[in-house]
């Protein structure tokens, strides 16, 4: 990447028949001359800064105009960038979009952007902090509202002041082990215990913000849940209870589900992928056949599998040779639908009672899928580390651990710094403090291109 070439890409999606407008973004010191260069604005219009131009984009012999479109000219350093921005306000959809992106590539001293260029040159520049970029990108794919508050989090600069006061705590603690090394006859001595109450106060902290972004790991990218059982059991009526729509055909036939169905719902804030399965069981169907290969694979990737039962009928050797299926290491709940039908409690081992008809018990079961999966209690978090920033504090709070290792062992102050140093530098690549060549390439390498 070139810092100083003027880059350009579509920054919005792109879909045929899909939105209003699109926006192709241009960054860089010749944003403006080809913004000029493209646009034809009518009349008498000031090319200034925060400024929205009207004009039309033709063609490269100008005899044919390719759309209508709006111009915003935003003047380094009060862009996203922090560079001279251009953005073309062009109509949606496919063709009129890369018409009017093909134009602008077809200026000189301009190019495509790759992913997540814009972003990192709003680093580089001062414009955001290395938290702040990822957090852009996790407030675009977010699938809920909490992940999206909780991007938002980021972007307002929550994980940034988080660690940077932690960082900073540990500074004072290496500019007081740095002065003993060099002056410890001219100093009063330093209190060892307080040292290390500190170093593993600040580590235990650390412990608590990645055990925080883990289990905000179902928030962020949502859960896999597979729905099997014997067929007939109410799978499919479940999936459309859950889903608030009739997604899957219910039938009283037997089979009636031959090949995987998903439906995309969010239960208290996470992102569930709910995977209606063919009933599984003995069949000379082809087509059947071929949908239960496919619930069997959806039984492998699942992050929960929910075994349902006919609570009116209870506990079949079809069932335990179905749970007996479900491969060893994947959470599983047992759920005995059919409550409205069901004659006394529910029977072993089923841990949660359902009715999939008139929706009894379906509180119970929504709490029960999301504690089994680890995501229930996301509600109060307030900040949340992505897998990056985790395994960053994870390894300071690693250095930290082996403060303790050299306090046992009583040696020198300058033993003490090591670790210390190596904590500093982990926390200072979270924000991008501490930034190299490979941190943003593997940072924003993720990135989509116009991000």
């Amino acid at each position: 990447m070139n810092p100083t070439d003027t880059i350009a890409a579509v920054a919005t999606a792109v879909a045929p028949g899909q939105g209003g407008i699109a926006v192709i973004r241009l960054s860089g010191p010749d944003a403006e001359a080809i913004g000029r260069a493209v646009v034809v604005c009518p009349g008498r219009q000031d090319w200034n800064s925060h400024r929205i131009l009207y004009g039309h984009v033709l063609d490269a012999g100008r005899s044919r105009r390719l759309d209508e479109v709006l111009l915003l000219l935003m003047r380094g350093p009060r862009s996203f960038t922090g560079e001279d921005v251009v953005e073309i306000h062009c109509h949606g959809g496919v063709i009129a979009v890369q018409q009017v992106l093909e134009r602008v590539l077809a200026q000189p001293g301009v190019r495509r952007a790759l992913p997540g260029e814009f972003s990192q040159r709003a680093v580089l520049n001062g414009r955001l902090d290395l938290t702040q970029a990822e957090a852009i990108s996790e407030l675009v794919a977010a699938r809920s509202r909490r992940a999206a508050d909780l991007a938002m989090a980021g972007l307002d600069g929550g994980i940034q002041q988080r660690i940077t006061a932690l960082r900073e705590r540990l500074l004072d603690q290496l500019t007081e082990l740095e002065a003993r090394v060099d002056f410890e006859e001219d100093l009063p001595p330093l209190d060892g215990e307080a040292l290390l109450l500190e170093l593993q106060t600040v580590r235990q902290e650390l412990l608590a913000l990645v055990a925080d972004g883990e289990r905000s790991d179902s928030v962020r990218s949502g859960l896999r849940v597979a729905l099997v059982g014997r067929p007939n059991v109410g799978k499919s009526s479940l999936l459309n209870r859950l889903s608030r729509r009739e997604r899957a055909i219910v039938t009283e036939l037997p089979g009636t589900t031959r090949d995987l169905l998903e439906s995309e719902i969010v239960l208290d804030g996470v992102p569930i992928t709910l995977l209606d399965t063919a009933g599984i069981r003995a069949t000379q169907d082809v087509v059947e056949q071929m949908g239960i290969a496919r619930s069997e694979q959806a039984l492998a990737t699942a992050d929960l599998v929910l075994l349902i039962i006919d609570g009116s009928i209870g506990w079949t050797p079809a069932d335990a040779a179905l749970l007996a299926r479900i491969p060893v290491g994947v959470p599983r709940l047992i759920v005995a639908n059919k409550a409205d039908l069901q004659q006394g409690p529910c029977q072993e081992p089923a841990e949660v009672s359902v009715s999939a008809l008139h929706g009894d018990g379906e509180e119970q079961l929504i709490q029960a899928l999301l504690g089994a999966c680890g995501a229930a209690d996301t509600g109060g978090m307030l900040l949340a580390l992505n897998e990056r920033q985790r395994d960053l504090a994870a390894a300071a709070a690693a250095a930290l651990a082996r403060s303790r290792e050299v306090a046992e062992q009583q040696l020198p102050w300058d033993f003490w710094t090591i670790d210390l140093r190596d904590a500093i530098r982990a926390l200072g690549e979270i924000t991008g403090e501490e930034l190299t060549e490979a941190v943003l390439d593997r940072v924003f390498s993720r990135f989509c291109i116009g991000k």
